[in-house]
């Protein structure tokens, strides 16, 4: 091995060192075929570990759940196969749309698909089969046998399960945080992944909930039918409380934004115990009042107290929405001072109207300006803030080959992406064409027409003067008495015979 290989090793070793220090992506060579790169991936081989567990915890949740459980003195009932499809069906009305607005909320800086999944299957299987191991445990251990104050029934659900719901669903954030916390560039981050886990941790819930409603109801005699009771509870936990468990644990997403995005080390303690602090508060305060009010307290606590605190995320997360924009624009006029970036760039890839219009344009134009478009607005995003992290000291030196690199990967998209939308976009005509341009073959109509002005007998052929350049022929056509045309009469003509 020569000297200058050897060298040119250790400097890729000492880059690659400096990047993970900095939580900075390394650049991938894109001459690696596919298989080979996920093969040496290490995030891969996490994300098979992290599904197979998954699917373990969601195998034994089921087992737990769904069969009969035979116990001591009788036997448990499950959910059964007959009310889990109906119960996943009307879970699936709720998380699915929920799902879908956390979405679209991270519209400036979205995460990875397998980002999105991986949350969301923690908060569906691990978070539930945790919860429900240590919320069973603690309710055997805190409930009162003989005659007791009926007020410590709801024990665990107030003093117990905060805490170990909120700690559950949001184990998966602090391993996000540590593997890619370079892609947490806001709090709309936090919340778009926190809001994912909850949704998915109150779909398997509500799953179990609605599917013994109605196993109870179909084995009780003289009770709802089963369908019905069921939907009686759909009321009251997919419709008018489906922000449960998103809202708690957003605030937990919210501490830990805030700390990635800080360089103060007290912070970063700090503001991931207060999020969670506050999302146990949040939950510790809606089961208090579900468990011990009723009636018109319970519905002027819902009215006065949780609508309001809803309607203050989305307040939150639309004025999120305007500041990310503003700390793009803010950011990318650094480079156009310096003449990295045209003068255009800031306003139009700050605005979220004109991405998505840009957007919507290179769709008509085929696949490589569309794709060609959405990695240029990522790469100038994820610039921008690389820049803003630069700036507030989070990125050492480092940042600066990361940002070279995005540099030349947004002038070689430049061509073919869409950055300025203007006009309406290239949509396909659907008109149909003319007769003349359908038949092929023939040449174009002239006056008076193929077929004479009679319809019975071939044109006359025209022996007017050439019209004018830039005139049509039918323009200088005789029109009236001029029009028709006789040929010349023949003296010596007479019928035959004579």
């Amino acid at each position: 091995m020569s000297v200058a290989s050897s060298e040119r090793r250790a400097l890729a070793r000492g880059d690659r060192r400096a990047f993970a220090r900095n939580g900075l992506p390394a650049e991938v060579d894109p001459a690696t075929p596919l298989p080979k790169r996920l093969l040496r991936s290490r995030l891969f081989w996490l994300s098979v570990v992290v599904l197979l567990g998954y699917l373990a915890c969601a195998a034994l949740l089921y087992r737990q759940v769904v069969p009969d459980q035979e116990v001591p003195g009788g036997t448990v009932p499950g959910l059964g196969t007959e009310a889990l499809p109906i119960a996943a069906k009307y879970a699936a009305i709720t998380a699915v749309p929920l799902s879908l607005v956390f979405l679209w909320a991270d519209r400036f800086r979205p995460q990875r698909i397998w980002v999105w999944l991986m949350t969301f299957g923690w908060g569906a299987f691990v978070a539930t089969f945790i919860s429900a191991q240590v919320n069973t445990w603690a309710a055997s251990q805190l409930s009162i046998a003989g005659d007791g104050d009926p007020a410590t029934g709801p024990r665990a659900a107030i003093f117990v399960a905060p805490f170990v719901e909120e700690a559950a669903k949001g184990t998966v954030l602090f391993w996000l945080a540590i593997l890619m916390r370079y892609q947490w560039v806001s709090r709309l981050s936090g919340i778009v992944l926190a809001g994912l886990s909850g949704a998915a941790f109150a779909f398997v819930e509500n799953i179990l909930y609605y599917g013994r409603a109605y196993r109870y109801a179909a084995r009780t005699f003289g009770q709802v039918p089963p369908l019905e009771a069921l939907q009686q509870l759909f009321l009251l936990r997919g419709v008018l409380t489906f922000f449960g468990h998103p809202l708690f644990t957003s605030m937990l997403g919210i501490g830990l934004a805030v700390a990635l995005r800080s360089k103060s080390k007290t912070v970063r303690v700090v503001a991931p115990l207060a999020g969670y602090l506050g999302a146990v508060f949040l939950h510790m305060a809606f089961n208090t009042t579900a468990s011990l009010t009723q009636g018109r307290s319970q519905f002027f606590v819902y009215l006065f107290v949780a609508l309001p605190l809803v309607v203050g995320l989305v307040v939150f997360v639309v004025r999120q929405l305007l500041r990310e924009g503003r700390l793009i624009r803010d950011r990318l006029v650094d480079y156009v001072r310096v003449g990295w970036l045209p003068e255009g760039d800031p306003a139009a890839l700050s605005r979220l109207r004109t991405r998505s219009k840009a957007v919507w344009h290179a769709l008509f134009l085929g696949p490589d300006p569309l794709l060609a478009t959405l990695r240029m607005q990522r790469a100038v995003t994820e610039l921008a803030y690389l820049r803003d992290a630069m700036v507030r000291g989070l990125v050492d030196q480092t940042g600066v080959q990361r940002e070279k690199a995005l540099l030349g990967r947004i002038r070689a998209l430049r061509s073919l992406a869409v950055t300025q939308p203007t006009g309406r976009a290239a949509y396909p005509s659907f008109r149909r064409r003319r007769a003349a341009e359908a038949v092929g073959g023939y040449a174009p109509a002239s006056y008076p027409g193929p077929a004479g002005l009679g319809g019975n007998y071939p044109a006359p052929v025209m022996t007017a003067a050439a019209p004018p350049p830039g005139v049509p022929p039918s323009a200088t056509a005789p029109l009236g008495q001029t029009a028709t045309q006789y040929s010349e009469v023949d003296p010596t003509w007479k019928p035959p015979g004579e």
